[in-house]
């Protein structure tokens, strides 16, 4: 399997994996990387607002011209940046009550998106929870893809083809993620589980949603023939989805995956760092991934606001070096070539039969 580079050294006495993360944990406290950023969220969500009105009133200007199909690409591309502040909203690190955070998560996901951040959040907190468990984290479980070989056995027909090509597929798959992510929301919404639990908040979320289909088919309609609104759509959700889906992808894929034999013996430092991967870049690179590139210390610390995520990491990284614990980072591409070869062994024995 494919390993990412790693900084280590001499390892220290090992304490018991319950108290491994709390010395780090004082230690990030001390900085004031906990602390609330809500100046720079603000500035960031007013700036994510304006420019997404620009790229509307620019579909109305431009009317029914097939130059209006460009404008889908910085529309995909700020969506994204409207997906990035509904996660930092999930994960509470933009406001101090959860009551406002659950609010711009409703108003980023539900309206701006047309996604439920409930079905997210739920997903979301489940994966942070437990990374790269087969059992327990629903990014690893059996899907289109598969993450394991005993997962890959299982596979018939058409999924047994998938299985076998799904390292070259993987890419062109993302393209289908930005309707998959709308249609997940919409069922979860929709089920009788969703009814079940908190009517209210799921009425708000199935209001939101409605307002936000029904204003971009509104906005398509007055703007452009049937035609280019459908190919417009077609562009706008293919290249969201395949962004958001590079964004997420170098992070666990390739990783070390818990045995769930073994899993008591991991406390909370093992159980993020071994299954993460930062990936090193510049101020481009954070701006296109959200500050998920700091992968390690977003699953230590899922509540740290975006931007001090990259202060944290000298930290992070000289506590592992400290005792004995792999912090795997890497390049961009080559952190795809990771995920990439990981998901080509996976199927490695379908092809051999």
């Amino acid at each position: 399997m494919p390993q990412a580079s790693a900084l280590t050294a001499p390892p220290r006495p090992r304490t018991k994996p319950a108290d491994e993360f709390s010395p780090l944990l004082r230690e990030i406290k001390g900085q004031d990387l906990l602390n609330r950023r809500i100046g720079w969220y603000v500035a960031r969500i007013g700036l994510n607002s304006l420019v997404l009105a620009a790229i509307v009133s620019a579909v109305l200007l431009v009317g029914d011209s097939w130059w209006t199909l460009l404008l889908a690409v910085p529309l995909a591309l700020f969506s994204t940046r409207t997906a990035f502040f509904g996660h930092d909203a999930g994960h509470a690190q933009i406001a101090s009550t959860r009551r406002v955070n659950r609010l711009i998560g409703l108003w980023h996901g539900n309206l701006l998106l047309g996604m439920s951040s409930a079905w997210w959040n739920d997903k979301h907190n489940r994966h942070h929870a437990n990374p790269n468990h087969t059992d327990k984290d629903p990014d690893v479980g059996e899907g289109v893809l598969v993450w394991t070989q005993m997962q890959a056995e299982k596979r018939e027909g058409v999924g047994r083809w998938l299985t076998m090509n799904q390292a070259w597929l993987f890419f062109p798959l993302l393209l289908l993620e930005g309707f998959a992510l709308k249609v997940a929301s919409v069922r979860m919404v929709f089920s009788s589980a969703g009814w079940e639990r908190q009517g209210r908040a799921r009425a708000l979320e199935i209001s939101l949603m409605a307002v936000h289909f029904a204003a971009y088919v509104t906005l398509l309609g007055v703007a452009m023939s049937p035609g280019k609104a459908v190919l417009f759509a077609l562009i706008h959700h293919m290249l969201f989805g395949l962004h958001l889906g590079c964004v997420f992808a170098p992070n666990h894929k390739g990783m070390e995956m818990p045995d769930p034999a073994a899993e008591q013996r991991w406390g909370h430092l093992r159980r993020q760092v071994l299954t993460s991967r930062n990936v090193r870049g510049g101020p481009v690179t954070d701006w296109m991934m959200g500050g998920l590139n700091y992968q390690i210390e977003h699953h230590l610390f899922p509540n740290m606001p975006r931007p001090n995520l990259r202060r944290a990491r000298p930290t992070v990284l000289q506590y592992c070096a400290a005792n004995g614990l792999p912090y795997a980072e890497t390049g961009l591409i080559d952190s795809y070539g990771q995920a990439l070869r990981y998901m080509h062994e996976v199927g490695a024995p379908l092809r051999q039969d």
